[in-house]
């Protein structure tokens, strides 16, 4: 099998780190669209559930020209959208749907928030999202932690926006401004609370790892501060468990005694004022501290953290990063920022993918060409049973890497035979690491996804009930699926992705607007409406 060799060097050499992970190897998917909405993956509907435009948002072909994000539907509806968006909470990811998860051996599940699942961050009212998250997240986290399954919190929308014009940063906008110091802050302050959260609260006892920024802009020289970024986000969750005295191998910040042991918001108060950690650490601990105060009392939480002993006995979290190659031109190094277990994440995406929602008065359709493959199935496969990522990040000292998003999707029109072989491939390929996540859990299924067509190949429950993907997640069809492609090349692979074009020919979807949205002006230009993602 590829890749065995590199997978034993890999864990004598992070022994430690890999004793880190809840599991032996992450079989896992991630829960999107559920408390971070992304319109593409529900845009209609259907007889079970509550779709995108059914809510009152749209479809259109520039994202930043109508209701297609959570910022803009925040906005829009400032009166209901709390209310609107519980429904979509409630409905979208159920007891049912882990049972069912469960049941197909998924043991780990990554959660993408927005940073507006701690309200008081948001900057109203320039800034406006939907609130009550907070509560949903804890109801679900109680769920996974009854079920025995893992979690790794991902920070899928930062504040001021990450990357441009994409709907899963919560605010479809050209503006990036997350790379300043101002929103560095604020995504720290988010960290510290998550962090507490992560110890303290009983519900959140399946977390065991939080990731700082989901897919960064790729070109390094765009994202001024985002190495000093990750080691204050690293120093930030190592102070938080310090405190709570939680050991970390390698980390002794050497506090007195004499901090509270009773009273974990006195405590951060305390060491705030001894200034025991860096000024960047020091104010995020500062401004988390009414913060967890707001949330204790909302949420029967305040004994918890303002008077019951808070010796955690958890195991530190596992600090995780995109790695090093999602970036280019001279990227910071996330090895660098480690201080004690810490796990990297790539998502591997080889379709641009073609879809046409057929609307009234036309159709909505958007095309990318490109990947890190020619769009037919030899040239898929050769590229990924050969796959180098592990080791080329294992030698940058980047493990253990996990895959957090990759999917089924193809540049071409793939049969159900060629797709289970193209899950095989890609498993054997992920799990020569700590394993894999697939993106997502759910798609609808309706007449303005074609049916099945978009649930086929970016739902892992549709996958299993069409046969595409084994009924147990560490199984395969063929688990001998690349032995004809191993050490073969391909002139048709490729190693940087191609640039997006897109066409489109549509009104809006949904166009009607309330009274108090602004004019809505749609775009000459097309966009692809599945979630963008770069192939590396």
């Amino acid at each position: 099998m590829i890749g065995l060799f590199w997978f034993s060097l890999l864990v004598v050499l992070v022994p430690q780190v890999f004793a880190q992970l809840p599991v032996e190897k992450i079989y896992g998917v991630n829960l999107g669209s559920w408390l971070l909405l992304e319109p593409w993956m529900l845009p209609q509907g259907d007889l079970r559930l509550e779709g995108w435009t059914d809510m009152g948002g749209q479809i259109c072909a520039d994202c930043s020209q109508c209701i297609e994000s959570e910022f803009a539907f925040a906005m829009a509806y400032p009166d209901t959208v709390d209310q609107t968006f519980a429904k979509h909470w409630d409905s979208w990811f159920t007891q049912s749907d882990l049972q069912d998860l469960k049941n197909a051996g998924i043991n780990t599940l990554r959660i993408p928030l927005g940073y507006w699942i701690v309200e008081a961050l948001v900057e109203r009212p320039a800034e406006n999202y939907p609130r009550g998250g907070l509560g949903y997240l804890r109801r679900g986290l109680g769920w996974v932690r009854d079920s025995g399954m893992h979690v790794i919190l991902d920070h899928h929308a930062l504040p001021g926006v990450q990357t441009s014009d994409l709907e899963f940063t919560g605010q479809c906008t050209s503006d990036v401004q997350f790379y300043t110091p101002h929103n560095y802050h604020r995504a720290l302050v988010w960290t510290a609370v998550m962090t507490t959260l992560s110890h303290l609260d009983p519900q959140f006892s399946s977390v065991f790892a939080i990731e700082a920024v989901n897919e960064p802009m790729r070109n390094a020289s765009q994202t001024p501060g985002y190495g000093d970024f990750q080691k204050n986000f690293v120093k930030t969750v190592r102070a938080i468990e310090a405190l709570l005295g939680i050991q970390v191998t390698g980390y002794n910040p050497n506090l007195p005694t004499s901090l509270p042991t009773t009273n974990f918001t006195a405590t951060l108060q305390q060491a705030c004022s001894l200034s025991l950690f860096d000024a960047e650490v020091v104010d995020a601990l500062l401004d988390a501290i009414p913060i967890l105060s707001g949330i204790g009392f909302q949420y029967g939480l305040t004994s918890t953290l303002t008077s019951k002993p808070f010796n955690s006995g958890r195991s530190p979290l596992v600090t995780n990063f995109m790695d090093i190659s999602w970036q280019y031109d001279n990227p910071p190094n996330p090895a660098n920022a480690a201080i004690g277990p810490q796990g990297y994440d790539n998502h591997l995406y080889y379709s641009y993918v073609y879809i046409s929602y057929h609307v009234p008065g036309g159709s909505l359709s958007s095309i990318r060409f490109g990947g890190v493959a020619d769009a037919d199935p030899t040239a898929y496969m050769q590229s990924i049973c050969n796959l180098q990522r592990i080791q080329n990040d294992a030698e940058l000292g980047n493990s253990p890497l996990w895959f957090g998003e990759w999917g089924l999707s193809t540049q071409f029109d793939a049969s159900d035979s060629f797709l289970r072989q193209w899950g095989d491939a890609q498993k054997l390929a992920y799990s020569q690491s700590a394993g894999w996540i697939y993106w997502g859990f759910k798609a609808e299924i309706s007449n303005l996804t074609n049916g099945t067509e978009l649930a086929r190949q970016w739902s892992y429950l549709e996958a299993l009930n069409m046969d595409l993907l084994p009924q147990d997640a560490a199984s395969y069809y063929d688990d001998n699926v690349c032995q004809p492609y191993i050490n073969k090349t391909s002139s048709k692979s490729k190693s940087v992705p191609a640039e997006d074009t897109a066409v489109a020919s549509a009104p809006v979807v949904n166009p009607s607007t309330p009274s108090k949205a602004p004019p809505l002006k749609p775009s000459d230009h097309g966009r692809r409406l599945v979630k963008k993602h770069y192939s590396c």
